[in-house]
């Protein structure tokens, strides 16, 4: 797998995970471990760009007392502050690229590693957005004896998606979210994410959801999804 590069081409460093610190022989307590346990559910919910997975993720928190993990909310955070990891992001993000999966699933086993309350639980925001990231997803759940319970997929018509996001950078001001960046980020999506839906379906995970209506009658939706016994195991 390809390292991530800062804009000036030199290689972007990080704290070792916890698997790197057992590997080479490091102790590794058990805080930093953040082994989760065996009875909590852990969660992605999936989407294009604009199907309200945000909204219905603080509905799940709520609900199953998930501990929320948004790749986009991380991103943001670092491009405020300008760090390398936000540099080279932002980047992509006004392209309307996908952030490449190394520097992706570097920074989600770093917060996983090292955010206690994922211990009991999480749901997933933005990650796996490719199968490289989904294999490698359930490579972190299996060194852990876990698993990935559920794949919400949030499923909404491309001419609503488009509504959506244009009234949101309305409100927000946010750059990514105007017509010509919206168009490039649903056909990047297509293209490299759509995969995922086959991937999570072979694996019996994948809970479709007709991500239309009012919030609640789509949160309901999703609950019995999760709650129903076919979806056990």
């Amino acid at each position: 797998m390809a390292k991530p590069t800062g804009p000036d081409g030199h290689l972007l460093t990080f704290p070792p995970t916890a698997r790197e610190r057992y590997d080479r022989g490091i102790p590794v307590c058990s805080a930093t471990t953040n082994k989760l346990t065996a009875d909590k559910m852990n969660v992605v919910i999936f989407g294009a760009p604009g199907s309200g997975k945000g909204t219905q993720s603080e509905k799940l928190i709520k609900k199953y007392g998930l501990h929320h993990i948004s790749t986009g909310e991380v991103l943001r955070d670092h491009i405020a502050r300008k760090t390398p990891i936000g540099q080279i992001a932002n980047t992509y993000i006004k392209q309307g690229q996908l952030i490449p999966d190394s520097l992706m699933i570097r920074i989600l086993e770093e917060i996983l590693d090292n955010e206690p309350k994922a211990k009991d639980g999480v749901i997933l925001d933005g990650f796996p957005r490719t199968v490289p990231q989904a294999d490698a997803l359930k490579r972190f759940f299996e060194r852990r004896g876990q698993k990935l319970h559920h794949v919400i997929g949030l499923e909404v018509p491309e001419d609503e998606l488009i509504v959506r996001m244009i009234r949101r950078g309305e409100q927000t001001g946010r750059a990514d979210d105007n017509p010509e960046t919206i168009k490039n980020r649903l056909k990047v999506y297509h293209e490299a994410t759509t995969p995922l839906r086959d991937y999570y379906m072979k694996e019996g995970k994948y809970r479709r959801i007709d991500g239309q209506g009012d919030v609640d009658t789509i949160f309901n939706r999703i609950s019995a999804a999760i709650d129903s016994p076919e979806a056990a195991g």
